[in-house]
């Protein structure tokens, strides 16, 4: 299936029906009354996260999406039939906005998530609401509210814990390929990967992260060179970057200090909160340089580089020190989420609002309990 992450359709709501204005004639029975009823809503169009869907190509080509309107209320009290939702499923992650006014409607983040696109009009009210002692014979009735019409932007972000950043033929795939259940295509040239892959590591029993590898980019990315920064969005869900280098390129006229640089570069120009996110050095195919060589070459890639962050040394292929780099990645997700945690938890102690109210549940649970209270609830409860 090809990989698509943005799509613009319109979702138009059904109208809603029109009221009746009708009035019971039957014999034996003079000046019925009014009994005409009312018109039946319209549908809604409904976004629900899937996490079996990881692209939109299904509203690649279907970009028009229109619920069915209510039907009109009749005579004899009958209120007309509502119009049919419809649900569209969605990748988990899809961001979902308002073309004309740039708004974000809803950002799909967790399976299951359903949210309101487009609302449905309201029916219209029979002449049977507005009979009263002063009006016998109401002739009154009112039409169905038209309902919502969108154009919306679908942009799909993967939700992935760590990201790989590197030129092409940097090694990621191999890396990601290595250390998880992904088995993106892997070969000896540049651009093998055309599209986002995501992998699923896991370091022990329940303890897992996802991490997310997508297309090289190249010096020039942010004028369109390569594949340019279309997939970098993917990123920006990420609390962890891995910049993954080629230490050891086929090309001895290649430096692999200007090609991080280049990446580094068009990191900033992209988006300044993906360049601020934290990120690690990643020194890839030890394995091609002589053991005897491989200190003073990574001494020197960092000197030149610059770097003063978190390094490591690893080789995808032989998956020689990726299982430290693993331990290391988990071990500071875990960390930044227990810190983050813990900010949620002191700023909402500091908010006003919360600040005087009263500690309901520690009353309870501190509260002495009578003797046989919370038993018998089964058979003593009347």
């Amino acid at each position: 299936m090809k990989f698509i992450d943005e799509a613009r359709i319109e979702v138009i709501a059904g109208d809603g029906g029109n009221g009746s204005a009708s009035f019971r004639r039957e014999k034996f029975i003079p000046f019925g009354g009014p009994d005409g009823g009312d018109g039946g809503r319209g549908g809604s169009v409904f976004a629900l996260a899937d996490r079996n869907i990881n692209t939109l190509v299904d509203y690649r080509f279907a970009r028009k999406h229109q619920a069915r309107r209510g039907e009109n209320g009749r005579g004899a009290d009958c209120y007309g039939k509502g119009g049919e939702d419809i649900v569209l499923r969605m990748p988990v992650g899809t961001i979902i906005s308002d073309m004309e006014t740039g708004e974000v409607i809803a950002d799909l983040t967790e399976h299951g998530q359903q949210v309101t696109i487009a609302r449905g009009g309201a029916g219209g009210l029979g002449n049977l609401h507005f009979k009263s002692s002063t009006n016998r014979a109401p002739k009154q009735k009112t039409d169905g509210k038209p309902g919502e019409r969108r154009m919306v932007r679908l942009e799909l972000k993967v939700l992935a814990d760590v990201g790989l950043l590197g030129m092409p033929n940097a090694g990621k795939s191999t890396f990601i390929a290595a250390v998880s259940n992904a088995r993106p295509k892997i070969a000896d040239y540049p651009f093998t990967t055309l599209a986002p892959n995501l992998g699923v590591v896991r370091v022990g029993v329940g303890q897992s992260f996802v991490i997310a590898d997508i297309p090289g980019l190249i010096e020039g990315a942010a004028e369109g060179a390569g594949l340019g920064h279309q997939f970098l969005r993917h990123l920006q869900r990420t609390g962890l970057l891995l910049h993954i280098v080629d230490v050891a390129p086929f090309d001895a006229e290649v430096d692999p200090v200007a090609e991080a640089r280049a990446i580094v570069e068009e990191l900033r120009k992209y988006d300044e909160t993906l360049y601020a996110k934290p990120r690690w050095l990643v020194l890839n195919k030890l394995d091609m340089v002589p053991a005897e060589e491989r200190e003073a070459r990574v001494t020197d890639f960092v000197k030149r580089f610059g770097w003063t962050g978190p390094i490591f040394q690893i080789s995808a292929l032989t998956r020689e020190g990726c299982e430290t780099l693993l331990y290391s990645i988990h071990e500071h997700l875990a960390t930044t989420g227990a810190a983050a945690q813990a900010d949620a938890a002191e700023s909402l102690a500091a908010d006003p609002r919360f600040r005087d109210a009263p500690a309901t549940a520690d009353r309870i649970d501190s509260a002495p309990r009578s003797e046989g209270e919370g038993e018998g609830e089964g058979e003593g409860a009347a």
